[in-house]
């Protein structure tokens, strides 16, 4: 930490998948990002610090920024570039002018998963009024994911779609709680969940303070 800043998420993502490259470049009002592309996602509080992140990332290497939100509390940055060392790079110079180490990051906890089976046409139908990925089939898998810090619910989507053949549904990274909502068959799905959990339980980071 430096003064009151904290570092909420640093997640680092070796090599986009199409689905959730595909869901920020739909979502997101900055730099597209592609398929294949390394990136990293930093979590800032107070949500002006993201404004200092995004300057010093930006000047350090040659990466572009998908998105730089600030919500109610916490700030968030997405970087990304063609080659892994700009963004490998651009986090090196982040976490150095703020004297912190990756490990100073909050450590992520699934606060919550649900796992549902042959899914009602009616609650697909709800769920499809908001999704902004692929449509929710009747009679699919559904896992849904509740993850706190939020952004670090990305690695999970990412994670899980290398992992399995499942259709990424939504994406939300913002906020006190990240949420991902992944469908597919019912092996598919649960072989996606545990990648997804793996994923975010092998990070070291400190443990939040509670409220």
């Amino acid at each position: 930490m430096t003064g009151t800043a904290t570092l909420r998420t640093y997640a680092f993502i070796d090599r986009m998948q199409p689905q959730c490259a595909a869901h920020i470049a739909a979502t997101s009002p900055g730099d597209p990002p592609l398929a294949g592309m390394a990136e990293l996602f930093v979590e800032m509080a107070p949500g002006n610090e993201v404004f200092r992140a995004a300057d010093i990332a930006l000047k350090s290497s040659g990466v572009r920024p998908a998105l730089q939100i600030i919500e109610r509390e916490f700030g968030l940055l997405e970087i990304h570039s063609e080659h892994q060392a700009e963004v490998l790079a651009a986090g090196e110079a982040l976490l150095d002018a703020l004297g912190m180490k990756e490990t100073d990051r909050i450590k992520p906890v699934v606060a919550s998963t649900q796992f549902i089976t042959n899914v009602h046409g009616y609650q697909a139908q709800l769920l499809n009024k908001w999704r902004k990925g692929t449509l929710l089939m009747p009679g699919s898998s559904l896992f849904v994911m509740e993850v706190a810090p939020a952004a670090y619910v990305a690695l999970a989507a990412n994670e899980a779609e290398k992992a399995a053949d499942i259709d990424v549904i939504e994406i939300r990274a913002v906020g006190r709680f990240g949420r991902l909502f992944l469908a597919g068959s019912e092996s598919e799905v649960a072989t996606a969940r545990d990648a997804a959990v793996a994923a975010l339980e092998s990070l070291e980071g400190t443990e939040e303070a509670r409220r």
